[in-house]
């Protein structure tokens, strides 16, 4: 004789049978695009190369930073795709510079 489950009873046996990921407040980091992320990372990469790994952190003058990304977006709004010397988008550099200032603010520098 098969058993029949009625209200809550089937509701839980419906759920054990449906995928479930309560991810619904999380991040879609599927929505960043992989190679602006990548070139990023080159960029980054290269400083690391360049300076020293996290270097960029130990800057007691933000506005360097903020020079850097204005020195980039000029170059872009100028029609200049690539920075010379990296080979990377202007863009991406600007990115990185933001991100740069993102994490001073974040500290409070």
């Amino acid at each position: 004789m098969e058993t029949k489950l009625t209200g809550h009873a089937k509701t839980m046996a419906e759920k054990h049978n449906e995928f479930i990921k309560y991810d619904t407040n999380k991040p879609m980091m599927s929505l960043l695009e992989p190679d602006f992320i990548e070139d990023m990372a080159k960029v980054l990469t290269m400083g690391a190369k360049k300076y020293s790994k996290d270097n960029w952190k130990k800057c007691e003058d933000k506005s360097r930073y903020e020079d850097a990304m204005y020195r980039h977006m000029n170059e872009y709004l100028k029609g200049k795709v690539y920075d010379m010397e990296s080979k990377l988008p202007h863009l991406t550099h600007v990115a990185v510079n933001a991100m740069f200032l993102q994490y001073f603010r974040d500290i409070g520098k």
